[in-house]
């Protein structure tokens, strides 16, 4: 494991505790709410004086802060903890504080100019396998405002997972077959003459694809002579039909091609792709084998789950026509996946409308295979909404994650043709697109997964609030400020010298917050939290930015490398803003969003 200061800290309270005979127990640190209380603080004090009988030994104590002292005078004389900690006091009923030195605080920086894109790596989930299946629009509909919510908590659980040291692998699962198919297909054999042509455009193809499905679908809840057409044509699908079948492998390429275009937009790349037309498969020899062994019931003709004997509700994995459910599938799936890639964990992104749904089959599968259904985790988000309210696409009203993306985007080149920055024609597009996707992906992390986000289109765009644009603009000011300096890329800051003049307050409050990076990490890892890195970035840009307006970092009267590099204080100054710089980057990189150079 990298050197990390809260280690040292752990390590030498465990040392010391062990020297005065208490027996080993588990360490933890937090940060004061208050700055001016320290940078760490523990409580071991309280948590150990319960189970001491207030004796232990020769020495016996009246209080958990009596107890507090005895540990800090232990701690005091530890050279090791000396290095990084240059007070520490015990606080309140018995907690103990620590306030790093300076010096520590300045290594930090350089730390962080020297391991640039790796800081804030850790190593905590080396060896672990995980699967995060997340996204999973289905072919034949539209790619919805619920699938860009999904992808981009998705892509940043992953990125977190892979920064301490995890194995990931990014899955996407797609219904390609099942009724909302069938209902597809059935529109696209009504609006035949309005096909678009081979040599037309993928956005051309899905908006007819997502027309077909709307005609399918509202007429499917209209007629019954159509509904019963559709349910016919579902089973010929199901059977591969080849009277069907040329029709229904168009709709599925568009479709799929199509999704291509916005993962890479969205900078996601996967790892594995399933099918429910596959994974059906699976699922019902899963449910048949496990009916025989008295997990599944028969019911009316159908097989499904007694849910209510788990406290649950009751679902149907087979239907009367002897077709697989979205339940059969997911069992098929959990186990297709697993024989891939045999993994520790396996988490399951999506909307919450469907919590319970995945209750019951989770517990399903732990009644199947117990050490199976104890890796599988569903995580869900809430639901976006938009100033018209929450549209369907069975309506044909449905809000794509596209348009989202393309009206922020629409904004955010509005606000650029105010701009004094110089941008050739590509280069204000490609910046303008990153803004978007940036401000969207950040809007929807922020607020935490699990709640429901109301998209506001000014506040997710502005340069001045907590958004994702702020940040971004925030690191192009870092690179502006280097660049204003003379320092181009390749050139590094990580042996300029601590400065000899009282460090100020803007300049300490940045200090002592950039350190906790690596810590907000793990801990956006542990919790499944990406939202935790936010909170941390956000900060740590408002940090900067008034630092940035309260004082000047280099001469500009002297704007060269040389003199801004041996100038002791400008050398801090833009160590300082490298460090935010790249903290920012590496922050934003792991909530999957891109860091224009400039904006």
């Amino acid at each position: 494991m990298k050197f990390s200061v809260d280690n040292v800290i752990k390590t030498t309270i465990a040392k010391s505790l062990q020297d005065l005979g208490f027996p080993e127990v588990q360490i933890s640190l937090e940060h004061p709410a208050v700055e001016s209380h320290g940078d760490y603080s523990s409580n071991i004090a309280l948590t150990v004086f319960p189970s001491l009988r207030a004796k232990r030994g020769n020495l016996v104590f009246s209080s958990p802060r009596q107890l507090a002292e005895t540990i800090v005078a232990a701690l005091s004389s530890d050279k090791e903890l000396k290095k990084v900690v240059e007070k520490i006091e015990v606080a309140g009923p018995g907690f103990v504080n620590f306030y790093l030195t300076k010096s520590v605080l300045v290594d930090e920086l350089k730390r962080i100019e020297r391991e640039k894109l790796d800081f804030g790596k850790r190593d905590f989930l080396k060896g672990k396998k995980i699967m995060v299946e997340y996204t999973d629009p289905n072919p034949f509909k539209e790619f919805h405002i619920g699938h860009l919510f999904s992808n981009t908590v998705g892509e940043s659980l992953v990125r977190l997972f892979e920064s301490q040291g995890a194995e990931v692998k990014r899955v996407n699962y797609q219904g390609d077959v099942g009724m909302h198919v069938a209902k597809a297909v059935w529109g696209m054999m009504k609006l035949v003459d309005e096909m678009p042509a081979e040599s037309a455009s993928l956005p051309e193809k899905a908006k007819f694809m997502g027309k077909a499905y709307a005609l399918g679908a509202t007429k499917f809840e209209e007629d019954e002579q159509i509904k019963k057409e559709v349910t016919e044509l579902n089973k010929k699908i199901y059977d591969q039909d080849p009277a069907v079948m040329d029709l229904y492998n168009k709709g599925r390429k568009w479709s799929l091609d199509y999704f291509e275009t916005i993962y890479q937009r969205l900078g996601t790349k996967f790892d594995y792709y399933y099918f429910e037309s596959v994974a059906g498969k699976a699922g019902l020899e899963f449910v048949k084998e496990n009916l025989k062994k008295g997990i599944f019931q028969e019911s009316k003709g159908a097989i499904v789950f007694l849910g209510e004997k788990y406290g649950l509700h009751t679902r149907v994995f087979v239907n009367a026509l002897g077709l697989p459910t979205y339940e059969a599938k997911d069992l098929g799936l959990a186990s297709t996946k697993y024989k891939d890639f045999p993994y520790d964990e396996s988490v399951i992104v999506t909307g919450n409308e469907i919590n319970e749904y995945f209750r019951v089959v989770i517990t399903a599968l732990k009644q199947i295979d117990p050490k199976l259904g104890e890796k599988a985790h569903h995580l869900s988000h809430g639901m976006v909404r938009l100033p018209e309210g929450k549209m369907s696409s069975r309506t044909g009203k449905v809000l794509t994650g596209e348009w989202l993306l393309d009206e922020v985007k629409k904004m955010v080149l509005k606000r650029m043709e105010s701009s004094t920055v110089e941008f050739s024609p590509g280069e204000r597009e490609s910046t303008a697109d990153k803004i978007a996707v940036g401000a969207v992906k950040y809007a929807l992390l922020r607020a935490g997964i699990g709640h429901d986000v109301i998209f506001d289109f000014e506040k997710s765009v502005s340069i001045e609030g907590n958004s994702g644009p702020y940040l971004q603009y925030t690191y192009a000011r870092t690179r502006s400020v280097l660049a204003k300096a003379g320092l181009k890329k390749g050139v590094s800051l990580a042996d300029a010298k601590e400065t000899p003049y009282q460090i100020n307050q803007e300049e300490l409050a940045i200090l002592r917050w950039i350190y906790r990076f690596p810590e907000v990490v793990m801990e956006a890892a542990k919790q499944h939290a990406p939202n935790l890195m936010c909170t941390f970035l956000y900060e740590l840009a408002q940090r900067y930015n008034s630092f940035y307006n309260k004082h000047r970092i280099i001469n500009l009267s002297k704007i060269n490398q040389q003199s801004a590099i041996n100038n002791q204080q400008s050398s801090f100054r833009l160590l300082l803003t490298a460090a935010v710089g790249q903290v920012l980057k590496n922050g934003l990189t792991l909530l999957g969003i891109q860091t224009p150079e400039k904006m």
